[in-house]
């Protein structure tokens, strides 16, 4: 009787696991059956993890919250949402805004087979300053903003529950005017995760790139780095044991990982021991700079959707990171249909390495995707890829990233879109397969009511529109995206544009799947627990 007991206590506990994620009913009280007997349901927190901004002392940043809220008729209880600041890790005399040396901004671990990168040499965790919460909602379905220009601004950790957590997202972003490092860097702040990939930052002498890693746990977090190029992992390229303490923020050079400048390399992070946020700042000296976001998870069929139509140039960077090489077939969805960049038929990436290819003015006055799907006949290895956009010529140059992302399965949303300067791109990567979403623009951060609008979206092409705007608009909004009944797959971008001293500033945002439910299995009576 004791093990039948302990055998019915294991099965209630592991069912309280499993239901604890998300315990709400679905619209009008009935339970939405999702496939295979599960039961879909919205997620009862969520976690964002946003790196400190800027060290520039003629910066401004603007954070803008946001959460959609729940399908009408669920019962969640209202929760909270709010960031607040993070602690940082800084070396004597280090200076900087995000805890790390602009000499070095070496953190603890070490350099396996190169020099010590920081343990042992005097580094100090500092708490924030202020620990009062930025931007808190109010209600789901209003953005809520704040803004700092302070150059010592702190990286934030944000948690979310109740009808606050589906689909809460928080967008950073900030305009220097001046310096190496002008432009607008934009980012939606990460979710905590185990591994990330980074593919296209550099350690050339012309770029200084930084690695965030943020901890939002209650214990440390133990990191591991590492940087792969075109012949394989570089030379002493490997942090391994850095520790990020709870609830602060850790910052590396990249450059201080290799003797090996490298333009084209692809950054592994792994968290050995919890979980962090991670995102790469990418300073050019003639080219501005802007957040690298982690790429979608390596597969062997990729979208980077939102390629400006004035794009001068364009870099792909890919790493195929396990044991076999990849062979892809690369084309560009643009707004009639697809077709195949010149020379470019295929793409090969070597198992452990990174391959670039130069696209140039790839677009030719068109919006377009880069869609890459496995060749005929070729390696469907999986890889991880990336691309750096530019915008306008010499010196009045201006970059930004966009990582391959995650399709739109239920529903995405971008926060801080504003009246001018706007562009949402959506893509329907299979021919034959048309895409029909619908767009919510919500209430604006100072006032407007929420308006909706439905785009089909021809399968192989790409769609660029100016976003629909909410009437009366005051302040900024956010976009959420929805694919409707029947719609084939899915992929969104938003780009944010502006002048800068004859600078054409911006910044592009991927909207991966909020992941805003979860498929909570179906439970039921099983008798034969009690069977000894």
């Amino acid at each position: 009787m004791k093990r039948t007991m302990m055998s019915l206590i294991g099965a209630a506990a592991g069912l309280a696991a499993v239901t604890g994620a998300a315990v709400v009913a679905a619209p009008n009280g009935a339970a939405t059956t999702a496939a295979q007997g599960g039961t879909r349901l919205p997620v009862q927190r969520s976690s964002l993890l946003c790196p400190a901004p800027s060290s520039s002392d003629v910066s401004d940043t603007t954070y803008t919250s946001f959460a959609p809220g729940v399908t009408a008729g669920a019962h969640v209880k209202k929760g909270t949402a709010k960031l607040v600041p993070a602690g940082t890790v800084q070396e004597p005399d280090a200076g900087g805004s995000s805890g790390t040396s602009r000499k070095g901004g070496k953190g603890k671990g070490k350099n396996k087979g190169g020099a010590d990168s920081g343990a042992d040499s005097g580094t100090r965790t500092v708490p924030p300053r202020d620990t009062r919460p930025v931007a808190p909602l109010n209600a789901p379905g209003t953005p809520a903003t704040a803004t700092t220009d302070a150059a010592d601004a702190p990286a934030l950790v944000g948690d979310a529950d109740g009808t606050f957590a589906p689909g809460w997202t928080v967008q950073q972003t900030t305009t220097i005017a001046a310096g190496s490092g002008r432009g607008m860097l934009g980012l939606s702040c990460t979710a905590p995760d185990t591994q990330f990939w980074f593919p296209g930052v550099s350690t050339d002498k012309d770029r200084q790139d930084y690695v965030h890693l943020t901890n939002p746990g209650p214990d440390d977090a133990e990191v591991d780095l590492e940087m792969l190029g075109k012949d394989g992992a570089l030379s002493g390229a490997r942090a391994e044991g850095i520790t990020v303490p709870a609830h602060t923020t850790v910052t590396r050079l990249l450059s201080t990982l290799t003797d090996s400048p490298t333009a084209n390399a692809a950054l592994h992070v792994v968290a050995r021991q919890g979980r962090v946020g991670a995102a790469v700042q990418a300073t050019d000296a003639t080219m501005g700079s802007d957040w690298l976001p982690p790429a979608a998870d390596p597969a062997d069929t990729l979208v980077l959707p939102g390629i400006p139509k004035d794009a001068t140039s364009a870099r792909l960077v890919a790493v195929a990171p396990g044991g076999a090489d990849a062979d892809f077939k690369v084309q560009l969805a643009t707004p009639t249909g697809a077709i195949t960049p010149a020379g470019l038929d295929t793409l090969h990436v070597k198992s452990g390495m990174t391959t670039a290819v130069d696209l140039k003015a790839l677009t030719q006055g068109e919006p377009g995707s880069l869609v890459l799907t496995p060749a005929d006949g070729g390696s469907r290895a999986p890889v991880a890829a990336a691309l750096r956009v530019t915008r306008g010529k010499g010196s009045h140059q201006e970059m930004a990233f966009i990582p391959a992302t995650r399709p739109v399965d239920k529903r995405a949303t971008v926060a801080d879109n504003r009246a001018k300067g706007t562009t949402l791109s959506l893509v329907a990567p299979e021919k034959g397969k048309d895409a029909k979403v619908k767009v919510t623009a919500s209430a604006g951060s100072g006032g407007g009511t929420p308006v909706s609008r439905t785009y089909t979206v021809k399968g192989g092409t790409t769609l660029a529109v100016d976003p629909p705007r909410p009437q009366g608009l005051k302040g900024s909004y956010a976009l959420t995206v929805e694919p409707q009944p029947g719609s084939g797959p899915v992929y969104a971008a938003r780009a944010l544009e502006q002048s800068m001293g004859g600078i054409p500033a911006f910044t592009v945002q991927t909207l991966p799947d909020d992941r805003g439910s979860v498929v909570v299995p179906t439970a039921g009576q099983d008798l034969s627990l009690l069977n000894d």
